[in-house]
């Protein structure tokens, strides 16, 4: 309950202004005891200089015999506040209680003078100074003794400024920190209401991007991302839906059709034979979808892991043409090797053979059959880290408003009646290349020609990033 009441805007505001309370203390703290220690120590080298000036007068005198605990007030003009001095010889015993008594000075301040030669005291008011001397033999002890006004008056009016700057002070964090946290919360707030909005019924919406917050424009960058992921397998799940139960079931209404047809009345031999060459014809087409269906699931992202060989993509690609050439003798494909690096290394990939040169057959393929069989250009070429095929066809493309559905299973474009496909092949490539970590993009324009390029890291960048990770 008290979680809930305290907000986030809340907690920072607090924080800040304890943040602000503290460096206020502090620095206040450093000023004022900066101030007292320097006074002090100016004090005393005043009293130090006037404790000098006594012992060099008393030493002038042509006669100086002080009686044991007998003090010699100084004659001096007063210089310093409320300033007294005072001369008097050492006890033969260093008995000062009577001298203590007297001048109400603790005797262990005259010990120290003994021992040190000079020593310092200061009680509420009073600072002290003395020093010790001698004079035909005889040891005497000079004090001087003052008043410090400025610590007692001047740090005293300094002590209530830094207090009264303090509250102020507390008072005007306290405005700047929660002008500070609204602020700061008002984005995230407004993304949160924004979000609240977003389900699966309005997909469309995005969060809108902060111009002048680069850390929140990249959140917000970040969930649109994931906002077109989450629309786009939506989006494809439905067309998936509606393509596989359109493929299936045409082949199975056509099998039940025919077969109901061949039961209604007797037939002859011939025509029965017609009859089951048309169910299997029909069958084979139903086995062909499902075996593509069951790949592309093989392939998807189901965690399974495929066995990982080093592959040499050019060597691939040499395969692949021969393939090709050998199914069908109409297939021109010309391999452009201008762009082959001169390290043959960085045309090795990490991956699995078998399905690098099913997704690279499939695009130089259908590239082939959607060009009518015109040359389709296939270039290879490698950077330091990548490796990069691109496959060009001057066939009937593809119609702009249908790019976004060209990774739908069964998909067909609405130009490629007169061709015999299932839309299996370009998203079972695609899964592929992604399942090697790599990247593949198609740009098309209706009646000029695709264009598929396809991106491998190369095997010893790959083997970097494992030794990073």
């Amino acid at each position: 309950m008290f979680n809930k009441v305290i907000t986030n805007q809340t907690k920072t505001m607090v924080l800040l202004m304890l943040v602000f309370t503290a460096i206020i203390l502090l620095f206040s703290g450093l000023v004022y005891f900066s101030i007292v220690n320097f006074s002090h120590q100016r004090f005393y080298e005043l009293l130090k200089i006037r404790t000098t000036t006594i012992v060099q007068i008393e030493k002038g005198k042509e006669h100086l015999d002080l009686p044991e605990n007998y003090i010699l007030n100084s004659s001096n003009d007063e210089e310093l506040p409320m300033e007294r001095d005072y001369v008097f010889a050492v006890p033969a015993d260093s008995n000062f209680s009577s001298i203590s008594q007297k001048v109400h000075i603790p005797d262990t301040f005259f010990k120290s003078i003994i021992k040190k030669g000079e020593s310092n005291y200061n009680d509420k008011e009073f600072y002290y100074i003395g020093q010790s001397f001698k004079f035909h033999d005889k040891e005497y002890i000079a004090i001087a003794s003052a008043k410090n006004h400025y610590v007692i008056y001047y740090l005293g009016f300094l002590k209530r400024t830094l207090i009264t700057c303090i509250v102020l002070s507390l008072f005007f964090s306290m405005i700047f920190s929660f002008y500070l946290s609204k602020t700061l919360f008002k984005p995230i707030l407004k993304i949160t209401g924004k979000v609240k909005e977003i389900s699966s019924e309005n997909l469309h919406l995005r969060l809108e991007s902060h111009p002048d917050n680069k850390e929140l424009n990249e959140l917000v960058d970040t969930f649109n991302d994931m906002l077109n992921r989450i629309e786009t397998s939506f989006e494809t799940q439905n067309h998936l839906i509606g393509n596989v139960s359109h493929e299936l079931r045409t082949p199975l209404t056509s099998i039940m059709g025919e077969a109901d047809v061949a039961l209604s009345i007797n037939r002859t031999a011939d025509e029965y034979k017609e009859t089951l060459g048309i169910i299997l014809d029909e069958a084979e087409k139903l086995d062909k979808k499902i075996k593509a269906l069951l790949m592309i699931a093989q392939t998807g992202f189901d965690g399974k892991i495929q066995k990982m060989d080093k592959v040499r993509i050019d060597q691939l690609l040499w395969d692949v043409i021969e393939t090709l050439r050998r199914i069908d003798s109409r297939n021109n494909i010309y391999l452009d090797i201008s762009m082959l690096p001169d390290n043959p290394k960085k045309l090795k990939v990490q991956g699995n053979e078998q399905l690098l040169h099913l997704a690279v057959a499939n695009i130089i393929s259908n590239g082939c059959k959607y060009s009518n069989f015109q040359q389709v250009k296939v270039s290879l070429g490698a950077t330091d880290t990548d490796v990069y095929i691109i496959i060009k066809d001057n066939g009937i493309g593809i119609p702009e408003e249908e790019m976004n559905k060209i990774y739908d299973p069964f998909f067909r474009a609405s130009n490629t009646k007169n061709y015999e496909g299932y839309g299996i092949g370009l998203p079972l490539a695609r899964n592929i290349v992604r399942m090697h970590n790599g990247e593949l993009i198609v740009s098309s324009y209706e009646n000029q020609g695709t264009t598929v390029q396809i991106r491998f890291p190369n095997f010893y960048s790959t083997q970097a990033e494992y030794k990073q990770s």
